[in-house]
């Protein structure tokens, strides 16, 4: 999260880099990102607090914190540098990359073959 900060608040040279043109490619890189959180997020909760939260009440937290933080990295991209700008879909990207990972975590930890929560 401090990578994802520092990377949403800091200036880049502005250098044309060959590759390929791919329109909205940073709204995956968003996506990816907060799925990332969400499961990171949950493993996180799980080994800090030692299962004392339920799987439903650890994804809970883990997708309010990382969507609480994507918007506000966003409101600070708007209102506190001067080439970047927030982006409403960038938050609805790190919104969906949340919710997708915490599925995927629940689908994980919900399956009588898979892992077990406690």
């Amino acid at each position: 999260m401090i990578f994802v900060a520092w990377a949403s608040l800091s200036t880049f040279a502005d250098e044309d880099t060959p590759g390929f043109d791919i329109p909205n490619l940073d709204k995956l890189v968003h996506f990816c990102f907060y799925f990332g959180a969400a499961v990171l997020g949950t493993f996180f909760i799980r080994e800090r607090f030692q299962n004392s939260f339920s799987l439903p009440k650890a994804l809970m937290y883990s997708v309010l914190i990382a969507v609480s933080f994507g918007v506000l990295m966003e409101i600070l991209q708007y209102n506190f540098t001067s080439d970047r700008q927030g982006d409403i879909f960038d938050a609805l990207a790190n919104t969906c990359g949340a919710i997708a990972g915490a599925a995927v975590m629940k689908f994980f930890f919900s399956n009588k073959r898979g892992l077990k929560w406690k």
